[in-house]
């Protein structure tokens, strides 16, 4: 008999549908601004229609989602984050566009244009951390009985809000004001590399507690670490020292350069740590299965006897005969 699923959290789904659809709506807002005159009503009806049919998207996968708030399991959890930010970053890219469409003349405009834009990416910055902390929903772990196993899963997730922080923050040089922009193929290769990250590095944290399932070990959720410090933490940081030694760009973060080298520095040290103590437990269960085996195998050919077989050897007859026939003839 296949088990029953279990019914959604109803405040988990009202929650992450507000907060949803909330960003989504600010993002549509951005749009309509951007596009004044006869095109406004076009850029509204095609918002409209897009987000119907991703509320429809949102009906099913955020019941399913919240079905799996109290179990081990994150999938449709990841599936609705990859939705969210699949639709979220294409609305970010045609007001990316816009921005860099507009021809900022007067002061006015430019203080303007400036607060906005900046106030987009205060947005993205609250939006996307809160969204994915309240799909991780670690607190309503119910099989997560110990505080400390708690709070060194809640740690983790912090990086994964400080790395989310980091890649919006390189998104955000592209369209916050700037004097001399940068070539058309750095900002393309920027923007969608910091897509591609906000897509998958999050649904990577979710799918090792999925993994780990109810006996869960926070200290052997290493492939976060791994992945992050190499795709987050080191090419970033090159990517805000190239920006800055090469097109002189004045909008990079120290800030967010110093996190990266400290990121660097405490995520080796803990890959170290692991490897050290990693390997100190196989060789020990190893040799013990092997004395185990040993003494069975001992057990074993104690407990059966072989028969043994006597061989006789018959290659004397033959000369002793061969003297007799002589003594015979010299008689």
């Amino acid at each position: 008999m296949v088990p029953s699923r279990p019914a959604a959290n109803k405040p988990h789904v009202c929650l992450t549908a507000v907060l949803i659809v909330t960003s989504l709506a600010l993002m549509d807002t951005y749009l309509v601004e951007q596009n004044p005159g006869p095109r406004r009503i076009g850029v509204c009806v095609t918002v409209l229609a897009g987000d119907a049919c991703f509320l429809i998207v949102l009906r099913y996968v955020a019941a399913l989602a919240a079905s799996e708030v109290h179990t081990a399991r994150r999938g449709y959890a990841m599936i609705l984050w990859f939705f969210y930010i699949f639709i979220l970053e294409i609305k970010v890219y045609f007001v990316y566009q816009n921005y860099k469409a507009q021809d900022v003349s007067g002061d006015a405009e430019a203080t303007e244009s400036d607060v906005s834009r900046r106030a987009l990416t205060l947005l993205l910055s609250v939006c996307m951390p809160i969204v994915f902390i309240t799909l991780a929903a670690i607190d309503h772990l119910d099989y997560l009985r110990t505080y400390k196993k708690r709070e060194e899963i809640r740690s983790r997730l912090f990086w994964v809000v400080v790395d989310l922080l980091d890649v919006v923050d390189v998104q955000a040089n592209l369209w916050e004001l700037q004097r001399e922009g940068l070539p058309l193929w750095v900002e393309g290769l920027m923007f969608f590399y910091c897509y591609i990250l906000l897509l998958v590095l999050p649904c990577v944290s979710l799918s090792e507690i999925s993994m780990q399932g109810v006996n869960i070990v926070p200290h052997k959720m290493m492939l976060y670490p791994i992945l992050s410090l190499a795709t987050v933490n080191v090419i970033t940081l090159l990517i805000r020292g190239g920006n800055l030694l090469i097109y002189r760009d004045i909008r990079v973060s120290g800030i967010m350069m110093g996190k990266n080298v400290i990121a660097i520095v405490v995520k080796s040290c803990s890959l170290v740590q692991y490897r050290k103590h990693q390997p100190a437990s196989p060789p020990a269960y190893r040799g013990a299965e092997t004395q185990k085996n040993s003494d069975v195998q001992m057990s074993n050919a104690q407990q059966v006897v072989l028969p043994s077989v006597v061989v006789e050897d018959f290659t004397t007859i033959p000369e002793e005969e061969e003297e007799s026939d002589e003594r015979c003839e010299q008689t």
